[in-house]
């Protein structure tokens, strides 16, 4: 059984179980320039409109190489676009947003839209052009590369919420959909619409999945009120799936939601998405049993090893021990591919991020005693 193959049993595209649980990992700056240097594979960086996807969408060579079942690519920086940073050490990103690099994450420090009011303002912002040259230069490489043998996933992370507060900024975002300010909803609808567009350009290329990503909880709660979302944001989110299924019916829609989110949950299946992720652990709502109880009829699993702190300061022993657990709860049966619940940072050490795969491996096979995976 290929990885291809084995992700489809996985997300229940096949019929059948996939011989083991697939995994799937991301590598930041440091830790994929370190595997690359010591595997003797040069690491390609797919330049994200975005800073921090890049980090979703690069070292797909690498990836694989050491264990991962799924390359994941998506958008670069247009061929005309140039960062130039300023003597602060702040740069415009192609958003025109102002960003510097944080301790892990970069941080936008200048919106865009900061001081939008009305629909009118909306409309006179430019979004970056998906047709612009370069764009899905890598993307269309990768998927003539790999999809025969893996199952490749489109990004179009930061896709509505997230990048409406990225250009707006998230409490003066928050407070004006409570006010149902005027600009709002066209914003959500021109982000929907510029990441429709995205999305579209990757599924011509020819990837098997679309994966959305926007955080609606914090590590104890929602950010949003339930009537808001579904009066705002989810039509939107439903409106560009149903685009994506008339250009590929077979398109699989993945949602990455970090935080507290059991309570959109069923919301969120019933928009279409099919796969969760990352099942951030460690928040309310979200024990392994609960998942697979509550929810494991609507989603496949993906995530749900933590990387805030087991993976860069727990025993082996401590996390094999998580690894079991999630695989015999979230795998029972299929449906889950493990994977830590975010990109991997420096914190990890190398020797943690191996043996993280090497216990996946151990412990993931469906061929094995049944009180691994039971």
């Amino acid at each position: 059984m290929n990885s291809r193959e084995r992700v489809l049993r996985a997300f229940r595209r096949m019929p059948g179980l996939p011989d083991r649980v697939p995994v799937q990992f991301d590598l930041c700056r440091f830790l994929a320039d370190h595997f690359g240097g010591k595997l003797g594979i040069p690491v390609h960086y797919t330049e994200n409109l975005y800073e921090d996807v890049t980090y979703r969408i690069s070292a797909n060579e690498l990836r694989v190489a050491m264990g991962s079942d799924v390359v994941v690519t998506g958008a670069s920086v247009s061929d005309h676009y140039r960062v130039v940073k300023e003597a602060d050490g702040t740069w415009l990103n192609e958003y025109r947003m102002r960003m510097r690099q944080g301790a892990i994450y970069v941080e936008v420090v200048e919106y865009p839209l900061a001081r939008a009011e009305t629909k009118g303002d909306i409309e006179a912002f430019d979004f970056p052009d998906p047709d612009a040259p370069g764009r899905f230069r890598d993307a269309d490489a990768l998927v003539k590369k790999f999809r025969n043998d893996y199952l490749v996933i489109g990004d179009i992370e930061v896709t509505v919420f997230s990048l409406a507060h990225q250009l707006v900024g998230l409490e003066k975002l928050l407070v004006d959909m409570m006010m149902q300010t005027e600009y709002v909803v066209p914003l959500f609808e021109a982000c929907a619409e510029f990441q429709t567009r995205m999305g579209l350009k990757l599924i011509e290329k020819g990837v098997d999945a679309i994966w959305f990503g926007d955080d609606f909880g914090t590590q104890t709660s929602l950010i949003i009120p339930q009537d808001v979302f579904r009066e705002q944001l989810k039509p939107f989110y439903t409106r560009m799936i149903d685009r994506f299924r008339r250009a590929n019916p077979d398109i699989i829609p993945i949602l990455h939601c970090d935080g507290a989110v059991a309570d959109l949950l069923d919301d969120i299946r019933e928009i279409g998405f099919e796969v969760f992720n990352p099942v951030q652990p460690g928040v309310p709502g979200h024990l392994p049993r609960d998942m697979k109880e509550h929810f494991g009829d609507k989603f496949a699993f993906w995530g749900a090893i933590d990387q805030q702190d087991l993976l860069p300061n727990g025993t082996d022993e401590e996390l094999e021990k998580d690894i079991v657990e999630k695989i015999s709860i979230l795998g029972n049966d299929g449906g889950y591919m493990i994977a830590p619940a975010h990109i991997l940072q420096p914190d990890v050490s190398p020797d943690r991020v191996l043996k993280f795969i090497e216990l996946c491996r151990k412990h993931g096979s469906y061929h094995q005693s049944r009180e691994c995976i039971t």
